[in-house]
């Protein structure tokens, strides 16, 4: 019989609608983040940093990138005779079909999965957000408390508690009480979506309640267990944690990672972020190129100049370009003479000679002001952009664009061009 004390279920599933163009052919944590890496990676490097070798990825919408990235789990140590990584789409059954609909509904249709390996513990995570966490110091913690249930917590300023659940602790960190978002929180411990089961209790929980719709652990799971008297606790994480769920927090996250003492530290050699990425050639620096604050990956030809930015790889930056506080995605090329300010480019995307994203005053997003916001310039996956073109702030591009998309060649602040529909 196999038998493994600890397993990981990572929800892998979520489309990420906020940030916009980015998810439209991809599932969030399949995104580019850092130049090198996708956002999946932080959670399935702590996993094997932790010495978690069993891992389950749960995926739903648009997974082939994702996927393709995780393979058999190479990069991470994860390709395991037994155990490993296994990635667990939603499934036809002999009784019924049906997509995943909530976070515990994911994990309770792979109950059969999670069987199979006997766990004493089960790790819940998320597949997007970026952070370094031991978790095994927190599975110690779950033992030493003898909790049924053990929630990562955060402490975040008061005046953002109320966009979070929200966690009521005594002095042993064990939960009294919690609230999903309240209006008036009394505490400011929010919860991190990571929990650590104890395999029985998730089991009893989920069977009672696979007929909730939508069933899911802040709203359904955890006040369920709290009510029978399940021993709930609060482990208290202080490292680095970010949400990237909005392009201004995407953004916000990549700049932070250029600082001169960066918050995030991608460095440690104690605690690597393992990713799986093609060979490319090194670098290639022309003779007018200038870089300051930055990071460069790998393959990639600079003959401009690229100042406080994130570089994926294989990209190519023509001579007379200035790239400024931007993310310029894996492939890209950029044609001479160009001015790309605060303009998040996705993979792939060809940008043609003498063209200026970020220009002048900002007006509201004609189309979805709640996503395209804060000055940034967006330009989907596989984009194309033609030359002599001057295009404003808080702008979406999508699709392969032509010239007489761009009366006398502007593309006013605020405005939406989308030549391919995202849903």
């Amino acid at each position: 019989m196999i038998k493994k004390e600890i397993i990981a279920m990572l929800l892998a599933g979520g489309q990420g609608s906020r940030l916009g163009v980015l998810t439209s052919k991809m599932a969030k944590p399949a995104v580019s983040f850092g130049g090198k890496y996708r956002i999946i990676d932080f959670p399935l490097s702590s996993c094997i940093n932790s010495g978690i070798d069993t891992v389950g990825v749960l995926t739903q919408y648009r997974p082939l990138k994702l996927n393709t990235h995780i393979g058999i789990g190479i990069p991470w140590d994860l390709d395991r005779n037994i155990g490993g990584v296994s990635i667990l789409p939603p499934y036809e059954k002999m009784e019924h079909s049906e997509w995943y609909t909530g976070t515990a509904n994911a994990i309770y249709q792979n109950m059969e999965y999670m069987e199979s390996y006997h766990p004493s513990y089960v790790l819940i995570l998320s597949g997007d957000h970026i952070y370094k966490m031991d978790y095994e110091s927190m599975l110690r913690f779950h033992k030493q408390n003898k909790a049924g249930i053990t929630i990562a917590v955060m402490p975040v300023p008061m005046e953002e508690a109320k966009r979070f659940g929200i966690m009521i602790t005594d002095e042993n960190k064990k939960i009294i009480d919690f609230e999903e978002k309240p209006e008036h929180p009394r505490s400011n411990l929010a919860s991190m979506g990571i929990y650590i089961f104890d395999f029985k209790i998730l089991k009893e929980a989920l069977l009672a309640g696979k007929d909730v719709p939508g069933l899911d652990f802040g709203k359904h799971v955890i006040p369920y267990c709290k009510k029978n008297d399940i021993s709930l606790y609060a482990y208290e994480f202080e490292g680095y944690w970010k949400d990237v769920g909005t392009l201004t927090s995407y953004w916000e996250a990549n700049m932070e990672l250029i600082d001169i003492v960066p918050e995030f530290n991608l460095y440690e050699e104690y605690w690597k972020i393992y990713t799986n990425n093609d060979i490319q050639p090194p670098q290639y620096f022309g003779k007018e190129s200038d870089i300051e604050r930055s990071i460069v990956g790998e393959g990639c030809e600079i003959y401009g100049k690229v100042y406080n930015s994130v570089i994926g790889r294989g990209v190519r930056i023509d001579k007379g370009t200035v790239v400024d506080h931007s993310i310029i995605m894996n492939g890209t090329v950029i044609g001479e003479n160009c001015k790309i300010a605060k303009a998040i480019v996705d993979e792939n995307a060809t940008i043609g000679d003498n063209v200026v994203l970020g220009e002048g005053e900002e007006a509201e997003n004609e189309t979805r002001p709640d996503i395209y916001t804060d000055g940034l310039v967006t330009v989907g996956e596989n984009s194309v952009i033609p030359r002599d073109v001057t295009i404003g702030k808080n702008v979406m591009i999508n699709g392969r664009t032509e010239s007489s998309d761009y009366p006398d060649g502007v593309l006013s602040s605020g405005r939406t061009l989308d030549k391919e529909g995202v849903e």
